[in-house]
């Protein structure tokens, strides 16, 4: 005699999926905001993210751009570099992006300033980056079992950027890009376990 399995689920049943899901999902990595504009030639960016990872483990992977291959595709190299005598320590990136038809490589050699779990200052120096200007800075302050991390942007490129639509493209590009990355990011940091 065959039994015959009930396709319903109880409203028990349902509750215990239910939680089940919340468990898998809470606390993945969710970009909350975006905000692109251009002011007098210059790009200004302002998002927030939140990780579901401690400050210390999310501070550790921001801080060391050894790491910023495993989690940006836009970054083609990047190395972390040693302060000279009484100066500060010093990043290198090389990005490689399109902005809809237009294809570049670009390159940034800066410094860093950080404040251990609290925020991280980077400016690039324009003499040796093609950028005029390039400063940014990540902020991490706890939440609940994560933390949320503002970043700040303000550059101004060497290269050419398509007006009119630069702003447009640029945030699209963040956005959609950027949701990838901070989950690599979050994912970096939870292996970290610190």
């Amino acid at each position: 005699m065959r039994s015959k399995i009930s396709s319903r689920i109880s409203p028990a049943q349902a509750v215990v999926l239910l939680l089940a899901v919340s468990a898998l999902t809470a606390g993945a990595a969710e970009m909350r905001s975006v905000e692109v504009e251009k002011i007098d030639g210059r790009y200004v960016m302002r998002s927030e993210v939140h990780f579901a990872a401690s400050v210390e483990a999310v501070y550790s992977v921001f801080a060391n751009y050894d790491l910023s291959t495993q989690f940006s595709g836009a970054i083609v190299e990047a190395r972390n570099i040693d302060a000279e005598e009484g100066g500060l320590p010093g990043f290198y990136v090389r990005n490689r992006g399109c902005v809809l038809f237009f294809c570049t490589s670009f390159e940034r050699y800066g410094y860093v300033e950080r404040e251990p779990y609290k925020i991280i200052r980077a400016s690039v120096d324009p003499a040796r980056s093609d950028f005029h200007l390039s400063n940014e800075s990540w902020q991490f302050e706890s939440e609940g079992q994560g933390t949320v991390v503002t970043y700040d942007l303000e550059f101004e490129p060497k290269f050419w950027v398509p007006p009119v639509i630069g702003p447009y493209v640029i945030k699209r590009k963040l956005r959609d890009d950027g949701g990838e990355a901070v989950k690599r990011i979050e994912s970096i940091a939870r292996e970290l376990k610190l």
